[in-house]
């Protein structure tokens, strides 16, 4: 049993520190995920829910499997939620939201350069998803069928198809073709 799923059952079993030391190892990455697959601008929101969500249900974790995979599933299933509520998740102010990012970015160890936020954030949800769980959060492919409840070749294609995307964008756009009263008469 890893560290974070004994932390788990410490913390199902009434240890409240075992609590507190597994949400401050697990919020990085669940921010992060909260970031990529619901809107930006309520990741904080989205992150607290998901540990809310998560310390009702601890009392039916079974460590049947890692319990950062627990958690990002309820993450995920947050996220979801979020996503179809999403309207009102926008009466955050500007000022609070820019504020809440900034605050999450600077408790962040190992966040990666903007300009890679902006691309993921640009990728369709489904293939954002497998690609932050597989290639930035480092999970393996079985792991992350399991967290997005879909068969492990369907999360190969959406990585696959993530990496292309990814590509594509960071082609610089292709100059128009001359049109015959553009060309230039030699000398």
């Amino acid at each position: 049993m890893d560290r974070l799923s004994r932390l788990l059952v410490e913390a199902r079993d009434g240890d409240q520190r075992a609590l507190e030391r597994f949400i401050l190892e697990t919020q990085t990455q669940v921010w992060k995920l909260c970031t990529y697959l619901g809107d930006p601008d309520s990741a904080e929101d989205l992150a607290q829910e998901s540990y809310e969500r998560a310390i009702a249900a601890l009392h039916r974790y079974r460590a049947e499997g890692p319990g950062l995979h627990w958690l990002l599933t309820i993450v995920r299933r947050t996220c979801a939620d979020g996503a179809r509520s999403r309207v009102r998740r926008r009466r955050l102010t500007a000022a609070v939201a820019s504020e809440a990012r900034t605050r999450s970015v600077e408790a962040c160890e190992d966040h990666h350069p903007p300009e890679l936020d902006d691309l993921v954030s640009r990728l369709d949800p489904d293939r954002r998803a497998a690609f932050v769980l597989t290639q930035m959060f480092g999970l393996r492919y079985e792991e992350t069928a399991t967290i997005l409840d879909c068969p492990i070749g369907t999360i190969r294609s959406r990585v696959a198809r993530a990496r292309i995307d990814l590509v594509e964008m960071l082609k610089p756009a292709a100059a128009p073709p001359e049109t015959p009263h553009m060309k230039r008469s030699s000398p």
